[in-house]
């Protein structure tokens, strides 16, 4: 798995990331998202480091990251500051600018990249994720039978890590191993049997509905926008399109150019359709 990688852990500050890079030419970030580690990108990462260098960490509170002490309001888990996790990660492997795209909570780190650090980020992909705040504004009956698992996830009366460290094989569901790779089964499954990283994975959807979702209302009433190239990965076999078309309710979101790429797959496009991603992303980033 990633053959011709380097793995190591890096110390950002607040956080250690663990961290695979590879490949040479202009720098892209892939960042997972819940429950995945970085090692979701195992059929992506190789096949772009062809012609980019790649670098794939493990989010703060996932994997083997580290997370630091909970704070009031979240505030350790918000997309804010695993952005900055980020951001010091490709500084310390000497990229200022970089492109970087996010499949679901990963694709909200992304979003926030884009948005808080506009002159490092040259290009944005967002695969199967949503602004929060565009979620919650469409609450429906439909919406939250289909992803109760956000206010389970994110409630603290009666913590849902002690029911899920409880069993997590009762709780988590994956494909088989060789379906999405040994590897990463393996890797995924060591996580997830981890309370630490259950936790904080609770705290990412806890900062979810609260924090992040205040940073994205102030950023809509200070007019602040997107402005890089993005492209939105849609699968179609997932339900991103719960509320309607996903590139018009990003529209208000980016300033710059907004396109959208179907690809045949569930819900983990890299692990199930990773030709198409590689294809996409790379005549994405091609036109820099």
């Amino acid at each position: 798995m990633f053959r011709g990688f380097t793995l190591e852990t890096v110390d950002v500050g607040p956080v250690r990331l663990r961290v695979r890079h590879g490949g040479s030419g202009p720098p892209v970030v892939l960042v997972h998202g819940h429950p995945r580690t970085h090692t979701t990108w195992h059929r992506v990462a190789p096949e772009l480091a062809d012609d980019h260098f790649v670098v794939c960490p493990d989010l703060r509170g996932y994997g083997q990251s580290t997370l630091p002490p909970d704070e009031p309001g979240h505030t350790q888990s918000a997309k804010r500051a695993m952005a900055g996790d980020i951001v010091a990660l490709m500084r310390h492997l000497g990229h200022e600018r970089f492109s970087i795209a996010g499949h679901d909570r990963g694709s909200l780190v992304a979003f926030r990249a884009a948005m808080d650090h506009p002159g490092t980020i040259d290009r944005l992909v967002v695969m199967d994720g949503l602004p929060v705040t565009e979620h919650l504004e469409r609450l429906n009956e439909d919406f939250v039978r289909a992803w109760w698992h956000w206010w389970f996830l994110a409630q603290t009366d009666k913590p849902a890590e002690r029911v899920i460290n409880a069993d997590p094989g009762a709780w988590y569901r994956t494909p088989l191993p060789y379906e999405m790779g040994e590897d990463n089964h393996a890797d995924v499954w060591a996580a997830l049997r981890d309370p630490a990283v259950v936790h904080g994975m609770c705290e990412d959807y806890r900062a979810g509905l609260r924090v992040d979702r205040e940073h994205e209302e102030a950023d809509r009433a200070a007019g602040r926008q997107v402005r890089c190239p993005t492209l939105l990965l849609a699968a179609t076999e997932d339900d991103i399109d719960i509320h309607g078309d996903p590139l018009e309710i990003w529209r208000p979101w980016i300033a710059g150019e907004l396109r959208g790429v179907a690809v045949h797959s569930g819900h983990h496009q890299a692990e199930q359709a990773p030709g198409e991603v590689v294809r996409a992303i790379r005549e994405f980033l091609r036109e820099q």
